[in-house]
């Protein structure tokens, strides 16, 4: 079976390192550090899996989060990607927002666990 691609959208960290979990579970792993250098892979690659942080930051202008632009990106390219959203809980309230525009899958709030990231990748 070939290996399906899974996006790794890595900008704070904090986490454990996932990888080895992706490579069990049959992932060809791309791991970015930024949604820029993210959207850029996304030009000729189809994930199948996008597992990213959110964070929001005031000095976003025409944005409350990170995670907007690698959505609206998946969306434009039309990537039916499942995606996997790591989040601090205190940021809950606006990631309810940006769900109302863009699919997510599934969400792990910190500390993210190796049982709870597989169990989000095996469900999709």
């Amino acid at each position: 079976m070939e290996d399906q691609e899974l996006l790794a959208v890595v900008e704070l960290g904090g986490y454990p390192n996932f990888i080895p979990l992706y490579q069990r579970l049959n992932f060809k792993v791309e791991m970015v550090n930024s949604v820029r250098k993210a959207q850029s892979w996304l030009k000729k690659h189809r994930p199948q899996v996008v597992v990213a942080e959110f964070y929001s930051d005031p000095q976003f202008r025409d944005r409350m989060s990170n995670l907007e632009s690698l959505l609206a990106t998946l969306q434009r390219y039309d990537i039916e990607a499942g995606v996997v959203v790591l989040i601090d809980a205190k940021y809950l309230q606006r990631l309810e927002e940006v769900k109302s525009r863009y699919a997510v899958h599934g969400v792990l709030t910190f500390p993210v666990d190796e049982q709870a990231m597989q169990t989000a990748l095996e469900s999709i």
